[in-house]
């Protein structure tokens, strides 16, 4: 639990610095079981605690503390995750990803940046080891060999815990493995080095757009095993073809509560109809407790 914790007050240090003292004073089983931070101007902060949204104290969220927290998730440099905002995230050290709304700054009908924030969403970055243990087996042929195996749930339910650890057992048993870390939670790099234990024999490239990091890490690194998180475009499909074009497997996460609907979405139809992916897990969440169904494609 210790280890839990360690996380919860990693994440609790973006936090305006009054809503952090009472967010660090919960009970140590309520931080284990915490998931996110939410915090809305205007409105109280909350603690997504198993499955629940509980109000950590009476303090009205102001705009300027919404600003901290980005300015603390970025080392002050606003600049420096400029790609990130774009995509209204910025990720905090520790691989805390921090959800951002407020006013979108729009030229040529893209996002260039999220301005006036009005609430973001600290979620709470925790390596599970074993969560995989009783899936692996059904999740490699008979030669050991990883099986392309697509995570699905709905937002918030653990698709990146599982994969993370999918990526270690599979590295541990000397598989060679690139992680693609688009947004840098998966392995949460620091000066070069995993915070979090993604293996022996894995490589790691982080905040690269993903099909341009498939392509440079099969021309650097060889890889035998190719993970990403969240696969939801015609680019990420283009990756994924690109990646088992050339020999690697994939263990990939996407947003859906089942396979038939994300057979419904358009970019990733293709992709799923050419056997890139053997194997299915679905997540099922429930009260906080997660369960696994391993199925065919």
């Amino acid at each position: 639990m210790d280890k839990l914790n360690d996380k919860y007050d990693e994440a609790a240090k973006v936090l305006p610095e009054e809503i952090r003292a009472h967010a660090l004073f919960l009970p140590d089983g309520d931080k284990s079981a915490a998931e996110e931070f939410r915090l809305r101007c205007g409105r109280p902060p909350t603690a997504l605690i198993r499955g629940v949204e509980k109000p950590l104290c009476d303090i009205r969220v102001t705009q300027s503390m919404l600003e901290s927290v980005v300015s603390a998730a970025s080392s002050a440099s606003r600049h420096s995750v400029a790609e990130c905002l774009k995509k209204g995230f910025v990720t905090a050290p520790g691989g805390h990803r921090i959800g951002l709304c407020g006013t979108a700054v729009v030229r040529d009908g893209r996002i260039e940046s999220i301005r006036n924030v009005s609430s973001v969403c600290v979620r709470i970055a925790r390596q599970i080891i074993g969560v995989s243990n009783g899936l692996i087996e059904r999740l490699s042929d008979n030669a050991g060999r990883p099986l392309g195996t697509l995570i699905i749930s709905p937002p918030g339910d653990g698709k990146t815990t599982l994969l993370r650890d999918l990526v270690r057992a599979f590295s541990t048993r000397g598989v060679r493995t690139a992680v693609i870390d688009e947004r840098g939670e998966i392995a949460a790099l620091s000066r070069g080095e995993p915070q979090f234990d993604v293996g022996p024999y894995t490589d790691v490239l982080e905040l690269a757009p993903r099909a341009e990091a498939v392509a440079c890490v099969l021309r650097s690194m060889a890889p035998r095993l190719i993970a990403l998180d969240e696969i939801c475009t015609e680019t990420d499909a283009e990756a994924v073809g690109t990646a088992v074009g050339s020999g690697a497997s994939i263990i990939a996460t996407a947003h859906a509560s089942s396979m038939e609907e994300l057979k419904h979405r358009s970019a990733l139809r293709g992709i799923i109809s050419s056997g890139a992916f053997k194997r299915c897990v679905a997540i099922e969440n429930k009260s906080g407790k997660r369960t696994y169904r391993i199925g065919d494609i």
